[in-house]
């Protein structure tokens, strides 16, 4: 216990030095006046540990615990049912993901205590897929990466307003409002760079830690979640790089498995793991009679780490768009053309948004009736069709997560 207590008090320190607190900070501060624990989950480098120890500087009577730098004596439980003896209220865990079996811990921590628990995962790998049934007891909270927004109010110290998907959507309103965004556009390219983590602020070259968190990944995270074998993780950089260094539409398992030399079932196993420690999104095609392989993009700027800015400008623009719509908890489907391909134009609830800025006008998709179009651009465009890309960055995520644990 006596580790413990140090690890916390230096936790209490290091939390002063962030006075600048993310968006997502009052959802979480509101939710612990509800008798629910919560669990906070995203990518790695996103800023939940600098949550929790905004929290324990704010709340009372609370306790910070990191499980990948402590090895604990004894049980989660344990541990939280003598704390709570001193007077302890919130337990604040950071990487949970790597305490086996912290489902059951969490469990009878909510059945037999009064402490509340908050705690961080930067894998969805065990959380997800975790055998107890915690879905009434924890509120799973995404922590994205900075919107362009939270970037701007980060970088320049201005808050905008919000906007939704349909205001950016609505023309007259969008004309009305233009003013107050476009001066930020120049801002975006650096965003689309890298600049979307917190711990790219005030840094200049930054695609090195990104390269260290997946290095971190690899060797660590999926490796101790029991995911793959450490013989594997040669295969998954493998496909990293292919998938890297190809143009989006020539990427599917069957391409991974001829170009790499794996079996399909071993690049499907790979991608979902990928997915779910926020490397890799996957994209399912929409349409009748048209064949389910997904589309697979990266998560912005990992990109970068294959290819160049320029080289690359394209796939990164639809990285963008998907990872955005994804954190915003927003079902997207890409769509093919009559004749199959894939086309770098989407589906979300009944608009075709084409990706892009070259306004190809396909109207016709494989097993698509014809819906309301728009084109988002890069550099930005606005006209009855065209919206700059930029502004999607514009919408507040929801940040409560569909999925429950």
């Amino acid at each position: 216990m006596e580790e413990l207590l140090a690890f916390n008090e230096k936790a209490l320190i290091e939390g002063k030095k962030y006075t600048k607190k993310r968006f997502i900070y009052q959802k979480i501060h509101q939710l612990l006046k509800e008798r629910v624990f919560i669990g906070l989950i995203g990518p790695r480098g996103v800023g939940k540990t600098v949550l929790l120890k905004q929290l324990l500087n704010e709340i009372e009577s609370g306790f910070y615990i990191n499980l990948e730098t402590v090895v604990p004596e004894k049980s989660l439980y344990s541990i939280a049912e003598e704390l709570e003896k001193k007077g302890v209220k919130y337990l604040f865990i950071d990487e949970i993901h790597f305490y086996p079996n912290f489902a059951m811990d969490l469990k009878k921590i909510y059945d037999f205590l009064s402490i509340i628990v908050v705690f961080t995962g930067s894998a969805a790998l065990s959380l997800h897929e975790a055998s107890y049934d915690l879905s009434r007891r924890v509120r799973i909270i995404q922590v994205p990466p900075f919107s362009f927004r939270e970037f701007i109010f980060f970088e320049k110290d201005e808050l905008i307003d919000a906007l939704s998907l349909e205001q950016i959507f609505d023309e007259k309103f969008i004309r009305e409002q233009y003013g107050k965004y476009i001066k930020f556009e120049p801002l975006f390219t650096e965003y689309l760079k890298g600049r979307n983590y917190p711990f790219t602020l005030g840094k200049t070259e930054y695609l090195p830690l990104f390269d260290n968190i997946l290095q971190r990944i690899l060797t660590n995270d999926i490796l101790k979640a029991g995911m793959v074998s450490s013989e594997e993780t040669y295969e998954i950089r493998n496909v990293l790089k292919f998938i890297g260094k190809s143009p989006v539409e020539d990427i599917s398992y069957s391409s991974l498995s001829h170009n790499l030399g794996i079996t399909k079932y071993k690049a499907e196993k790979y991608v979902s793991v990928l997915e779910k420690t926020f490397i890799l999104n996957k994209v399912i095609p929409k349409g009748t009679n048209v064949m389910k392989e997904p589309k697979i993009l990266f998560t912005i700027p990992y990109r970068l780490l294959y290819k160049d800015f320029n080289e690359c400008i394209g796939a990164l623009k639809e990285d963008f768009f998907v990872d955005t719509l994804r954190f915003l908890n927003k079902e997207v489907y890409y769509l093919k053309t009559t004749q199959g391909k894939k086309t770098p134009d989407y589906l979300i609830d009944d608009m075709v948004i084409e990706i892009g800025g070259k306004g190809k006008g396909i109207s016709q998709f494989k097993g698509i009736e014809k819906k309301k179009t728009s084109i988002l651009t890069y550099p930005g465009q606005l006209d009855n069709l065209r919206r700059p890309l930029f502004m999607l960055g514009m919408v507040e995520a929801p940040y409560l997560s569909t999925v429950n644990v």
